[in-house]
C-alpha cells in the first residue's frame, strides 16, 4: 500500500520524503550493480551471455559438480544451464569429469583457462568496488555495513534480535 500523499504531519512528509530518497539511491545501487555484473560477464567471456558467469563464478567458490546441482544452485532453468555450460565447455572455460560416485554421471570443473578467466572478471569487479570506496573512513564503511545488514535481515531475523 503507498503512503504517497497520505502525510498527516511534518514528520509523516519528512519520513516519506527520507524513505523516497533511499528507494532513489537504492535503484541507484541496483542498477549500478547490474552494470557491473555485465562488465565482468563481459569481462569472463565477450562471447557468452551474463548468466554463464553466474555458473561459473559458482563453479570456482564451490567446485565440481552436477550440471542440474550448478544450475539450481544459481536459480537457473536446466536446460538454460545446460546450454550455457556446453558453450562454456567447447570455449575451453568447462570440463566434464566422471563423477566418482555415479559411473554414468558427469561433475563439472573449471578448467584453468575458466578460472583465469573469473579471476579476471572478479579483479574487475572488486576494483570498481574499491575505487568508490577509496577516500572514505573506515568508521564510514562500519556504519554502512550496519545499516545495510539490518535492511537486509528478515523481519524474523529482527525478532530473534530483540528477543
Amino acid at each position: 500500500m503507498s503512503t504517497i500523499g497520505t502525510a498527516s504531519s511534518a514528520d509523516d512528509a519528512d519520513r516519506e520524503r527520507a524513505v523516497m530518497a533511499l528507494g532513489a539511491e537504492l535503484n541507484a545501487l541496483i542498477s549500478a550493480s547490474r552494470v557491473l555484473t555485465e562488465r565482468s560477464a563481459a569481462a569472463f567471456h565477450p562471447e557468452l551471455r551474463p548468466a554463464a558467469f553466474h555458473l561459473a563464478r559458482w563453479l570456482y567458490a564451490f567446485g565440481p559438480a552436477k550440471p542440474s546441482a550448478v544450475a539450481d544452485a544459481v536459480a537457473m532453468d536446466r536446460s538454460s544451464a545446460s546450454a550455457l555450460l556446453g558453450r562454456m565447455r567447447s570455449l575451453g572455460l568447462v570440463e566434464s569429469l566422471p563423477d566418482p560416485a555415479d559411473g554414468r554421471a558427469v561433475r563439472l570443473s573449471l578448467t584453468e583457462n575458466g578460472r583465469a578467466r573469473v579471476l579476471a572478471a572478479l579483479d574487475l569487479r572488486g576494483s570498481s568496488f574499491l575505487t568508490r570506496l577509496r577516500g572514505w573512513r573506515t568508521s564510514d564503511i562500519s556504519a554502512l555495513t550496519d545499516l545495510l545488514h539490518a535492511f537486509n535481515a528478515s523481519p524474523d531475523d529482527l525478532r530473534r534480535e530483540d528477543a
